[in-house]
């Protein structure tokens, strides 16, 4: 008579591997909180359980389930916040990252839409350069590592006068941003309006030399600009400019503003 039980198949053996990881990745997210111990107690006592069946000690078992639930119930409600952190965690490994992929993408182009309209409303000026495919590296050492996710209150924050960084550009990579404080190279293009300012022309020299996308708030209009290629689109309200990034920014996707 063979034994089937003896002889693991492939799925077997991946049963036993996501098992493990998933096992894992909970020790790991309740390493060093307060539920940590309580997690402890409720394994042992399943350990427990698994004995008093295995001897067949009855009494020893009808306890334990009974503790279990009311352990696990107990676990639940006292360890909320810890249990919401854990989750938020397990949801941004990259097993689970292409789930929240879009979603978060989109969050940063809102996010910009709005400082963009804050900005151009309170008539500060603002220089926002986003990298795709071409790597800002260089133009990020000049500048102070920020390494913080998009929002529209640090982007107007970074901006507002007499703050350090105002006058600089901000990198933005991965919906973060990486760098605030960057010099960009102006362009020399002799045929560019003359009454453009700085931030304009740092912008278009970016944009010549990268494929990054650059966005621009005049200081003196409340004009805001979308700088690609070297081409100044001017005079975006801030639901278009969101539309056109999604359109750059957004690979293989169909933008819905």
């Amino acid at each position: 008579m063979t034994m089937t039980f003896l002889q693991p198949g492939v799925l077997d053996l991946l049963d036993v591997l996501v098992a493990s990881y998933i096992i894992y990745r909970i020790l790991l997210l309740f390493r060093g909180t307060r539920a940590a111990q309580m997690l402890f107690g409720l394994l042992l006592l399943a350990l427990t359980g698994i004995v008093a069946q295995w001897f067949h000690l009855n009494a020893l078992q009808t306890m334990v389930s009974g503790l279990e639930a009311v352990w696990i119930i107990g676990f639940i409600i006292v360890f909320q916040p810890e249990l919401r952190r854990a989750l938020a965690e397990l949801g941004k490994t990259r097993l689970f990252r292409f789930l929240v992929e879009e979603e978060e993408e989109y969050e940063f182009l809102k996010e910009i839409e709005d400082a963009v309209q804050k900005l151009s409303t309170s008539k500060l000026g603002a220089l926002i350069a986003i990298e795709r495919d071409v790597s800002l590296k260089s133009f990020m050492e000049g500048g102070t590592k920020i390494e913080a996710k998009v929002s529209s209150e640090l982007l107007t924050t970074i901006f507002s006068p007499y703050t350090p960084l105002h006058d600089g550009a901000v990198i933005v990579r991965n919906n973060s941003i990486v760098a605030a404080g960057c010099i960009l190279p102006l362009t020399q293009n002799p045929l560019l309006d003359k009454n453009l300012g700085t931030r304009h022309r740092a912008a278009v020299g970016l944009t010549e030399e990268t494929d990054a996308v650059a966005v621009v708030v005049s200081e003196e209009t409340r004009a805001i600009s979308l700088v690609v290629d070297g081409h100044l689109e001017r005079d975006l309200n801030p639901e278009d400019l969101r539309r056109r990034l999604g359109e750059l920014t957004i690979k293989g996707r169909e933008f819905v503003s």
